[in-house]
């Protein structure tokens, strides 16, 4: 019964976004212009996380210039929740004209040369835009890494959403396996890593400086780049007009494996945030990125041997 309910509602839905998604730019532009009045003015969509992240993030700013940041924040979250419904029936060409990438002449001479390049990126612009890179790049095989959805009818269609352009879902939890799997497919490797998640607690193996806050930040990306002898790339994510974004590859390290523990993941940090202070609302702030803390963790777990442990005596906390 609770199979067949999810299959109806799979359904209605799929066909509601590719209703909603046959609109054209300008009706779809009015449609997020009423829902920023209804978000920012009316429900407040996460008002006090979104201020909280801001004013821990930049305490040099004026309450009247994290007010504007926040404005445009909705206006454009708004705008990228009608351009993501509008990738369900968006041709090539739409694609290539909004969504334009630059540096990929070095991206294209590493994978000429047989490497696979791992592009890390972060909640910055419209993320669900960029599996249209496969357009882009020659003779290489682009993936994606993903959190699948609990509901396996909804995961299938935000799924089939972005893999129509060419690029493939990786779900995380396979994510090793599967790189060496397509690696042996005779085609170097463009993998796409959004590493700027709040991790478990069970993930937390490093704490860095970001955004002037002390943050735990996921390793794993960085494991399997070594591994697998991925080239380094930062994808530096611009808006540059209503509906139009630009990708800038930049290849931060070619080798990689030998590089010091955590040397990527600090690294990729650290032009994150150069990208967030450069174009700040369109950075994913409603996120409560901050909400495990240093002393939370020390009180609650320890690591021990490369692995976290509950302290004894304390219940697991989410």
């Amino acid at each position: 019964m609770k199979k067949a309910l999810y299959k109806t509602l799979y359904f209605l839905a799929y066909g509601f976004w590719y209703l909603l998604a046959l609109l054209p730019f300008p009706v779809l532009y009015l449609l997020s212009d009423g829902l920023y009045l209804l978000m920012s003015r009316v429900v407040k969509y996460r008002h006090k996380v979104i201020r909280k992240n801001l004013k821990s993030s930049f305490p040099e700013k004026t309450d009247e210039e994290l007010c504007h940041i926040e404005r445009k924040f909705h206006r454009w979250f708004c705008d990228y929740i009608v351009e993501t419904l509008k990738l369900m029936t968006m041709s090539k060409k739409q694609l290539m004209e909004r969504m334009t990438f630059t540096g990929t002449e070095e991206l294209n001479r590493v994978l000429s040369e047989g490497k696979s390049a791992a592009v890390y990126l972060g909640h910055l612009g419209n993320w669900e835009w960029i599996t249209s890179l496969p357009y882009w790049v020659d003779n290489a095989l682009c993936c994606q890494l993903y959190h699948p959805l609990e509901n396996e009818y909804f995961d299938r269609l935000f799924k089939f959403v972005r893999e129509r352009h060419g690029a493939l879902c990786i779900p995380m939890q396979e994510s090793l396996r599967k790189i060496i799997q397509f690696g042996r497919s005779g085609k170097p490797l463009v993998v796409g890593y959004i590493s700027d998640q709040t991790p478990f607690w069970w993930n937390i193996h490093h704490w860095i400086q970001f955004m002037n806050q002390e943050t735990p930040v996921l390793t794993g990306a960085e494991r399997i780049v070594k591994h697998t002898r991925q080239v380094f790339v930062y994808g530096d994510v611009t808006r540059t007009s209503r509906g139009h974004y630009n990708c800038e590859f930049r290849i931060i390290r070619e080798e990689t494996k030998g590089l010091p523990e955590y040397e990527i993941t600090d690294l990729y940090f650290q032009e994150l945030e150069k990208s967030i202070r450069h174009q700040p609302e369109i950075y994913l702030w409603s996120h409560n990125r901050w909400k495990r803390t240093r002393a939370r963790f020390d009180e609650y777990f320890e690591e021990i041997d490369g692995k976290v442990h509950l302290r004894e005596g304390k219940e697991m906390i989410y």
